[in-house]
């Protein structure tokens, strides 16, 4: 059976709380990252709930910083991955920024970093610790 992936732009606050469950359980109980770090810049964010077979299976949001376009706190439930969500939450969110989204930037666990390459984003810059995991700052 093929799985139907749909990752669509949300705000109603039903939407929400499974994109903060999602976050809570990858970010928060896998990865161990402080609760205070993980809940910042929410309501200036523009959120994205991914789902397979209509079970909802990753998020992420972007955001508009001083510098740029910022992509952020991409999550996919441990029994999704490998399965496209990604990709697709890639995508959808680049497929969303606004015209003028000239820079567009995020910072990659290093996990993840080939992810991002399938989607022109180049590493710049020394790799870093946020939160207790490494990173590496992404551009495009």
């Amino acid at each position: 059976m093929e799985n139907n992936i749909v990752v669509r732009k949300v705000s109603d606050p039903a939407a929400l709380e499974k994109v903060f469950a999602i976050r809570r359980i990858v970010f928060v109980g896998e990865q161990n990252c402080p609760p205070e770090l993980e809940w910042e810049h929410e309501d200036e964010s523009t959120h994205f709930l991914a789902t397979v077979n209509d079970e909802p299976a990753g998020a992420c949001r972007w955001r508009k910083t001083e510098n740029g376009y910022k992509l952020e706190r991409f999550a996919v439930l441990k029994e999704f991955r490998g399965q496209g969500v990604g990709q697709e939450l890639v995508r959808t969110v680049l497929a969303d920024l606004p015209e003028d989204a000239s820079y567009v930037y995020l910072n990659a666990q290093i996990d993840a970093i080939g992810l991002y390459q399938k989607f022109g984003f180049k590493k710049v810059g020394a790799q870093f610790e946020e939160a207790g995991i490494q990173h590496f700052k992404m551009e495009r």
